[in-house]
């Protein structure tokens, strides 16, 4: 047990002093995300899927966020640098509020 608390210790200092902050803030959010889909999986079990569409596009809305928050912490990514050759900040952010627009669209659409 000892062992595992000096290895998150570990895990989390070496995290605050080699990540850019850049990269923490996205970190935050996928985690708001990964919580708000806990949250409504949770919330269904608990009280049911009457709405199941509302559900199914919230739910849908979640996972594709995440997903899309994912590729954008790969792709800005210092360390990734070489493999994103010739792709700035500015269009990897242009890609992903394009894809949230178009997710959000779908999204919008399912619940009828």
């Amino acid at each position: 047990m000892v062992e595992a608390i000096n290895i998150l210790t570990k895990l989390y200092n070496d995290y605050q002093k080699a990540t850019p902050n850049f990269l923490k803030l996205i970190d935050a959010y996928m985690f708001y995300i990964l919580l708000t889909g806990v949250f409504q999986f949770g919330y269904c079990l608990l009280v049911g899927t009457f709405p199941f569409n509302a559900f199914l596009a919230g739910f849908a809305s979640t996972v594709g966020s995440f997903i899309l928050a994912a590729c954008l912490r790969i792709q800005v990514n210092p360390e990734n640098q070489k493999e994103f050759n010739g792709i700035n900040r500015e269009r990897v952010f242009a890609d992903f509020i394009f894809g949230h627009l178009v997710l959000h669209l779908v999204v919008f659409n399912f619940l009828g």
